[in-house]
């Protein structure tokens, strides 16, 4: 275990000013060279291995900026950017923003270094601020990403904290996630929200899956998350998500600007869909 005097993370000295509070704070980073790459799960998310050194380290906690004072957040270059019109909202709604966080992770102090806790309240609070954010920011695919890394830090505090039910919050994120995938690609799609205001589609920190990241994990979220009540939409939803990852084999055959691991979990992801839709071939 890291004794306290190894830092694994340093102050900024860049200074942000909130634009809702006008409060003035520098963000904590993570310091290089202090994480272990370890095995890439189907959800596109990179686990890290325990150092001797350093301990077990968790990237995505030092991702999102969050005033400490208000505690409006976004994803760092939007952060000073929000528009003049959703400041007075943002502001008004400072305290049912601290109360809806504090009833899920009740111990949530960003004037604290991040940890677990206050890094799954960050994506949380990301996911919540983007309503304030016009459409030419694509605050929906901001907000999908934010829900599936708030599902990932409820993973780890779930292994850390067994029994306290975070794994099924976990889910719940998840779910929120998929809703958004779907629904930023079909605002997409039907022009009613750009991509363009997303340069790193992640979803993790350590790569960019691009566009066809997206629509893989919109499938994969159908599959693993999406509803299953209404046994006719789901099907249908699934034909649909089969069909868009069919053209994703087209293009990646041949392509070799879309990452090799993406294309291995399509092609998976595939078969598990065709798997359920009983289909052996097409």
């Amino acid at each position: 275990m890291p004794t306290d005097d190894i830092k694994i993370s340093f102050i900024s000295k860049e200074t942000y000013n909130c634009p809702v509070c006008d409060n003035s704070f520098n963000r904590e980073e993570l310091r290089s060279g202090r994480i272990i790459a370890g095995a890439i799960t189907d959800e596109l998310h990179r686990l890290y291995e325990p150092s001797a050194k350093y301990g077990v380290i968790y990237p995505l906690a030092y991702q999102a900026t969050v005033c400490p004072e208000c505690w409006f957040a976004s994803m760092e270059k939007d952060f000073q950017n929000l528009p003049e019109k959703a400041i007075e909202k943002a502001k008004d709604h400072t305290q049912k923003r601290m109360q809806n966080v504090r009833l899920i992770f009740p111990s949530t102090d960003f004037t604290k270094p991040r940890d677990l806790i206050n890094g799954a309240a960050s994506f949380y609070l990301v996911l919540s601020c983007y309503d304030y954010y016009t459409k030419e920011f694509s605050p929906t695919i901001k907000q999908a990403i934010a829900a599936i890394r708030a599902g990932w830090m409820l993973d780890r505090i779930n292994d850390k904290y067994p029994g306290f039910h975070y794994d099924w919050l976990a889910v719940l994120f998840k779910k929120k996630s998929q809703f958004l995938y779907s629904d930023a690609i079909l605002k997409e799609q039907s022009g009613k929200e750009t991509l363009s205001g997303i340069k790193n589609f992640g979803p993790d920190t350590d790569k960019n899956y691009a566009y066809e990241g997206a629509l893989y994990l919109s499938g994969l979220l159908k599959l693993k998350y999406g509803q299953r009540e209404r046994l006719e939409e789901r099907i249908e939803s699934l034909q649909d998500s089969k069909r868009t990852i069919a053209k994703m084999f087209g293009l990646g055959k041949s392509s070799k600007s879309k990452p090799g691991p993406l294309l291995e979990n399509a092609r998976e992801l595939y078969d598990q869909i065709k798997k359920e839709l009983n289909e052996t071939d097409d």
